[in-house]
């Protein structure tokens, strides 16, 4: 695994095919990250993975919204304006497709994930392909099924899904002062948000859009701490997008700590697949402010975004995992301790019915848990992006026999790791305003989870697990 000096040079060249949203495989291009700022560490001192080692895992769904199949509806608005480069790709029957997906499937889903403790994130398409206003109206559904189906989002899928809003419409640019799509280009084509209208916008501008898109979702009583870009939005604008959709997210839900984006797709084996933690700044101080970027290890290996042309489910499964529990992508980036994060369409979940894509999502998931169990921990993306900000930017500095923790961000379940030269005493955690808390010792030769207040020492290296507090704190031997 990388150091972080040398992933900063390096991160995201050579990286593989970018894909994030429908229709949106791209050739290799690099993050545009701006890191900012990090600490100094004391030697010796880091953070490792959640709870004693373990490794995050989440599942990121794209192209969902309420009731209306974006299979359906998106593929002739794509067909207009791509044709022309893409004489073919949109010949598919989707007038035969079923117009919604419906909140059966929607329960049937989340079901079978919360029995197996699968979590992610969930687009929710604020203006899905310019069918209608998931806060108002979506024509062709009645006002009563549009808010019974916002609720169960809401109260069955947000506890364990964060919500993103994937642009505004996923299709066609909205003009944000209208409500209406931009007009015809020059040459006869549209602006698509997964194209490049972002190309020579300013920061404001960009984070305008997203701003309206976040908007909608705060108007239908979904809270976000994140968005998702379709295909190559933002793309021609990279250096701003950053800035733009912290300012966007902030400006929408102040009250988000974390905001976090999700872009990108790493596949290839020789590229980091951790999130980067973009834009930091006054880590020393009451109010930091970054950016978490999280990409997925894989593509839509589901089969095709809108549906209509599922891949075998065992050929997925074992893309994924193979039965043997040996060899597949995602025993490949769990193996390397990096979260895992596996990317699919709701379309292609779906399947105009069938369910083809959904049944190889089930037997990813049984053979992930089957083959690791406790090592690995499902969490949102935003849970995810609030670990890795505090691994991040925590300074952690050896004075004597304790360690010095200022944490600009609490998380739980923060697993330090101590380089021992000596005989290592029980830690006690020291927080301001509370008595210490000794911790208690844990059999460092069965591995299990670590619970925060415990530990376990190794021959060269103690492991500590507590739920980091922001700010001061400690931690000591008695």
């Amino acid at each position: 695994m990388k150091s972080r000096r040398k992933f900063l040079k390096t991160a995201g060249l050579g990286v593989g095919a970018v894909w994030a949203g429908s229709n949106a495989v791209q050739a290799a291009v690099p993050f545009p990250e701006n890191p900012g700022e990090r600490p100094q560490r004391g030697a010796g001192l880091s953070i490792g993975n959640p709870y004693g080692g373990r490794v995050p895992v989440t599942f990121v769904i794209d192209d969902s919204t309420t009731l209306v199949n974006m299979g359906h509806f998106c593929i002739p608005q794509f067909k207009e304006a791509w044709s022309r480069s893409k004489p073919g790709q949109y010949d598919v029957p989707w007038q035969e497709w079923p117009r919604e997906i419906s909140d059966d499937f929607v329960k049937k889903f989340g079901d079978f994930c919360r029995s197996e403790g699968v979590k992610g994130k969930y687009s929710i398409v604020p203006y899905p392909a310019m069918v209608g206003w998931v806060d108002r109206e979506i024509p062709g559904w009645t006002r009563k099924q549009l808010v019974e189906s916002r609720n169960l989002v809401r109260d069955f899928m947000m506890p364990d899904w964060d919500i993103h809003p994937e642009m505004i419409s996923h299709t066609r640019v909205i003009d944000i002062k209208t409500g209406r799509p931009l007009p015809q280009r020059e040459n006869g084509g549209y602006w698509m948000e997964n194209g490049g209208w972002c190309a020579g916008k300013s920061v404001d501008e960009i984070a305008d859009y997203i701003e309206y898109a976040l908007q909608i979702l705060k108007n239908a009583e979904l809270p976000c701490e994140g968005f998702t870009t379709p295909g190559g939005f933002g793309n021609p604008a990279k250096e701003f997008l950053e800035t733009a959709g912290f300012q966007a997210i902030r400006s929408v839900f102040p009250e988000t700590e974390i905001p976090h984006y999700f872009k990108y797709v790493v596949t290839s084996s020789k590229e980091s697949v951790a999130p980067r933690v973009e834009n930091a700044k006054g880590i020393d101080g009451d109010n930091c402010e970054c950016l978490v970027n999280l990409p997925s290890c894989t593509g839509d290996w589901f089969g095709r975004w809108h549906g209509g042309a599922p891949n075998p489910v065992e050929e997925t499964v074992d893309r994924h995992i193979g039965p043997d529990f040996k060899t597949g992508r995602m025993v490949e980036v769990i193996e390397a301790g990096e979260p895992a994060a596996f990317l699919t369409h709701w379309p292609g979940m779906y399947c105009n019915g069938n369910e083809t894509g959904f049944k190889s999502f089930q037997g990813v998931v049984k053979r992930l848990n089957q083959a690791y169990g406790e090592k690995i921990q499902w969490m949102k993306m935003s849970e995810i992006a609030r670990y890795w900000a505090a691994k991040e930017l925590t300074d952690l500095q050896m004075i004597g026999d304790e360690v010095k923790i200022l944490a600009p961000f609490p998380a739980p379940g923060v697993t330090l790791k101590i380089a021992l030269e000596g005989i290592f005493g029980r830690p006690v955690l020291n927080v301001p305003g509370r008595d210490p808390r000794p911790l208690e010792k844990v059999d460092p030769e069965r591995w299990r989870p670590l619970q925060a207040g415990e530990y376990r020492i190794h021959r060269k290296e103690a492991e500590i697990c507590f739920d980091l507090p922001k700010g001061r704190s400690s931690i000591s031997q008695s």
